[in-house]
């Protein structure tokens, strides 16, 4: 019997039926903000409810470190002390940032990880009713921007230039947790197993009737719909997209991606569906591709082989980057 449980926006299809000597395990719980779906095949239960928590124990570690909610976390440390003094971090948390801040690099600033100080001048709550002024959406964004992060190597320190930054790990972060939370599991001789952090996924191994695990990328016109069902082995997958949250203005879709350089909302593509060895660089490309539109965002993920997309723009029409050789399955 099929069970399984809908996140937008990619269904995970799980299979009851197991093998001799092997169970499956699931568990749905709340970290970083977000729904985490963490899912274990072990050799009995007691084995599998332990590697979960432990699973559990290590995102609740990256949490306590990055998580910019948190006051008493390294990143809000470091945002308290924006224009005052570098902080010392973590060298997990230093390379964190480093990694994020390539990332704005080969984007050109269509991700940046200092977003977290962009004034909110755009709500996606439905109260709007007209557009911010250009004055307002410029002054949005004057305290963002990756080049007035300082790094300090040797020291492993963080500073950020300008009072008022903030530097946040809200797109990559979970998809993180999801990398370590595999990596751990797989130390510990966990042969397969689904991190799930609200659609930052990481899979590896086989589901326990030797089948390959099976998602589903959810129809951004119809969420009942799937767009594409395919299978995967061990590597990420993320989406982005602007169909739960996003605005109409004069017959126009802006999307609640706002683009960090300009300070308006993304236009054009509505879902941006990224694979490849990394759900934390899966999710920086597709954020950055959602904001970059489909020319420039084929033109950025093409470059790096590992990676692939399909995107789905605001016509429904579906683009695939050169290297996007998925086959796709059945349920």
């Amino acid at each position: 019997m099929m069970k399984f449980k809908k996140i937008l926006p990619i269904l995970i299809f799980l299979y009851s039926l197991c093998s001799s000597g092997q169970i499956m395990r699931k568990r749905t719980t709340l970290l970083m903000g977000s729904r985490f779906d963490i899912t274990i095949i072990a050799e009995d239960s007691l084995t599998a409810e332990t590697r979960i928590n432990e699973t559990i124990a290590e995102i609740t570690r990256i949490e306590n470190l990055i998580s910019d909610w948190k006051s008493d976390s390294q990143v809000s440390e470091v945002n308290q002390n924006a224009g005052i003094r570098p902080v010392k971090v973590d060298r997990e948390v230093f390379d964190l940032t480093r990694r994020a801040i390539a990332i704005s690099k080969m984007t050109n600033g269509a991700f940046d990880i200092s977003f977290g100080a962009m004034e909110k001048v755009w709500k996606f709550d439905g109260s709007m009713t007209e557009m911010p002024t250009p004055e307002q959406i410029k002054k949005s964004v004057e305290k963002v921007g990756y080049k007035n992060i300082v790094l300090d190597s040797i020291q492993s320190t963080i500073f950020l230039k300008l009072p008022g930054m903030k530097m946040g790990f809200g797109s990559i972060g979970k998809g993180y947790a999801a990398d370590k939370a595999r990596e751990v599991m797989e130390a510990k001789g966990v042969k397969a197993g689904i991190v799930n952090a609200s659609g930052d996924l990481t899979t590896w191994g086989i589901q326990p009737n030797g089948k390959e695990w099976t998602i589903g990328i959810t129809n951004p016109f119809d969420l009942d719909k799937f767009v594409k069902i395919f299978s995967m082995k061990r590597e990420a997958v993320t989406t982005s997209g602007n169909y739960e949250k996003f605005i109409e203005l004069n017959g126009k879709r802006y999307s609640h991606i706002i683009n960090p350089v300009t300070g308006y909302p993304a236009t054009g593509l509505v879902s941006v569906t990224v694979f490849g060895p990394s759900a934390e660089m899966a999710n920086g490309f597709s954020t950055s591709i959602i904001v970059l539109g489909k020319e420039a965002g084929l033109q950025l993920i093409n470059q790096y082989p590992e990676y692939s997309c399909l995107m789905i723009t605001d016509k429904g029409k579906i683009f695939k980057s050169k290297k996007f050789k998925r086959k796709t399955t059945s349920i």
